[in-house]
């Protein structure tokens, strides 16, 4: 063997080793250049995930979604402003009603109730259990329900008090009703409520009959969902008849235009003055067993539906 022969081999030594080690080296880049991207996209992804939220075209001047089982907002704008709260003012008025007296307590409508601005029906000396009167003034939104309620309940609950109290009471009967109202309010964390009047109208061309944030309304919803479920039932319908105890027929027609239009609707108010404009909080099921309420103020007499509609269904979407 020469020497060049001896130098060939010696190369081709060289050589066949280089080929081993740049072929080792080029299969372990090309294996973790595989494995590396399988984490990346699912940061991606999440990173992406779309938000229902964005970009809705909403009138409302204060929103607030609140899921009621995680006890966490979805979706807030404006949530604590104070604004006028029109007929959402009804809903507590059912609370204190239910909290001072039983639920078939008879209520006898007064005349002076009658001469509540709009009409319902009602008819002056007509007597109601107290539950059948709330639901059609709930329902309906009966400025006379609520007025006869308000004076039927707070009659009952003055004279409960004044035997259980051997001092002179400072408040009147036609005070006591609203001063629970208020009570109740500031008891469950309405920070930004108030209360006048029973049935949320208007007091004057400037002053409202009840003031409360959309989170309130929340609060409100979420208390009677709890402790009175059986005040709602009826407000997730279109049409309800409920009879007096004259057995005279009442059909109340839901002030809710989209009653039929949200799903699994468990409970609806509605809400409208002159100086509120239109407001709507409705409680619905997102799923099983997951209620979550969406509350409007500030909307338009017809926007606050289309308002509240956009927002439930965004729920919905938030939470798949």
């Amino acid at each position: 063997m020469n020497e060049m022969d001896h130098i060939d081999r010696k190369q081709l030594i060289v050589a066949f080793i280089a080929v081993i080690l740049l072929t080792g080296l080029f299969s372990y880049s090309y294996h973790n250049k595989n494995l590396t991207p399988k984490t990346e996209p699912v940061a991606v992804i999440e990173e992406l995930k779309p938000n229902p939220f964005e970009n809705l075209e909403i009138q409302a001047g204060a929103v607030y979604i609140f899921d009621i089982n995680n006890k966490k907002p979805l979706y807030a704008v404006n949530a604590e402003t104070q604004l006028p709260l029109a007929s959402l003012t009804k809903v507590m008025t059912a609370v204190i009603a239910r909290e001072i007296a039983p639920k078939n307590t008879i209520v006898t409508i007064q005349p002076e109730a009658i001469r509540e601005e709009g009409d319902s029906g009602l008819l002056a000396g007509e007597r109601w259990n107290l539950s059948d009167i709330l639901d059609l003034t709930l329902v309906a939104s009966s400025n006379d329900g609520a007025k006869a309620v308000a004076s039927a309940i707070s009659a009952f609950g003055f004279i409960e008090l004044a035997k259980s109290t051997t001092t002179n009471t400072v408040i009147s009967q036609e005070d006591f009703f609203i001063s629970k109202m208020n009570q109740k309010a500031k008891e469950i964390g309405m920070v930004q409520t108030f209360f006048l009047n029973e049935s949320g109208l208007d007091n004057s061309d400037y002053l409202s009959g009840s003031y409360g944030s959309a989170k309130d309304m929340a609060v409100l919803f979420a208390y009677v969902l709890k402790n009175y479920p059986d005040v709602f039932p009826a407000t997730s319908q279109a049409k309800i008849k409920v009879n007096s105890l004259d057995n005279i027929v009442h059909t109340a027609k839901n002030t809710n235009e989209a009653v039929g239009r949200i799903p699994s609707l468990v409970a609806s108010k509605t809400g409208f003055t002159d100086l509120a404009n239109g407001n709507l909080v409705v409680a619905f099921e997102a799923g099983p067993m997951r209620p979550i309420i969406v509350a409007v103020l500030g909307s338009g007499i017809d926007t606050r539906f289309e308002d509240v509609e956009k927002l439930v269904w965004a729920s919905i979407k938030s939470l798949q």
